[in-house]
């Protein structure tokens, strides 16, 4: 048996940790990104990176995430992957996750969709209507680029001359207008880790602002979430199509919200607060998928 890692950085932690739970379960692996990988049509192999053929080789490829890109590469990436998965190549995450979790407008219109909890969002190419949108949502805002993560590019604004500015900046560069009420929930939200059916762990992200990303410097506090978020969790999982994901609960005085679904998550700061090993939680519901 033999895994593929797509990572764009072997020795990144979480992509490390997978590799060493591999390694404790005598299975080999190949870690590669996807500038390595040719990709051929109507003569085979379909896939090969190197002397590896994609199809034949692999048993499952789980991917990490896949780096940043320009649009053409990066539609080319998803092209290869929906291929990869008509082939019949396990993923995990399939491609239709992966594209939905990339995409903020999405993800929420998604989960609405499956009735999941997510805050009032706006989007619109119109700087007028933003600015009506301003104050329908309380005059205090987070806007968003609808493709990101890690909280970078994410602002939050009360002031109506400061988001007609930015909206503007937005709109000239052609981009859209992504915004959200503010929803108060002090310095910390809940990160839930689900894999498949159920929660594997979670913890609290407690930061020293609104902003509670681990990568921005929040720290992970152990956290026994309840049933009813539990639940949440893994109903938003589900509603994008992701056997993994990172989940980012709010509390609010109105109930939960749920503000983001990770398709690639990592959690290095999760691993810190809990006794269960995620990496071999996922290399062993990767092994019973491959089973059935």
């Amino acid at each position: 048996m033999k895994f593929g890692i797509m990572t764009r950085n072997p020795e990144a932690w979480s992509s490390t940790q997978v590799r060493e739970a591999l390694t404790q379960r005598g299975i080999s692996y190949e870690c590669f990104t996807f500038p390595k990988i040719v990709a051929r049509l109507a003569y085979k192999p379909y896939f090969k990176i190197n002397s590896t053929n994609i199809l034949e080789d692999f048993d499952a490829l789980i991917i990490r995430p896949i780096g940043r890109g320009s649009l053409e590469e990066l539609v080319f990436r998803m092209d290869m992957l929906y291929k990869l998965e008509r082939k019949g190549l396990y993923m995990v995450n399939p491609p239709n996750a992966i594209e939905h979790c990339v995409d903020k407008y999405d993800i929420l219109a998604l989960l609405e969709d499956s009735n999941v909890p997510v805050p009032r969002t706006l989007a619109t190419e119109s700087v007028n209507e933003a600015i009506a949108a301003f104050n329908e949502l309380g005059g205090d805002i987070v806007v968003k680029p609808v493709f990101g993560s890690r909280g970078q590019g994410v602002t939050r604004i009360n002031d109506i001359d400061v988001a007609d500015t930015i909206f503007k900046a937005i709109a000239f560069h052609h981009g859209v207008i992504y915004m959200q009420e503010f929803v108060q929930h002090g310095f910390s939200d809940i990160r839930a880790f689900v894999i498949g059916d159920r929660v594997v762990a979670s913890m609290r992200r407690i930061a020293t602002s609104w902003k509670t990303n681990y990568s921005r410097g929040a720290r992970p506090a152990p956290e026994k979430i309840s049933k009813e978020f539990e639940d949440l969790a893994i109903k938003a999982a589900k509603a994008v199509g992701c056997k993994i994901a990172g989940i980012d609960i709010l509390e609010s005085s109105n109930g939960p919200r749920i503000v983001d679904v990770n398709s690639q998550p990592g959690w290095k700061g999760l691993q810190m607060v809990t006794s269960i090993n995620i990496a071999e939680e996922i290399v062993n519901f990767v092994l019973k998928e491959l089973r059935q």
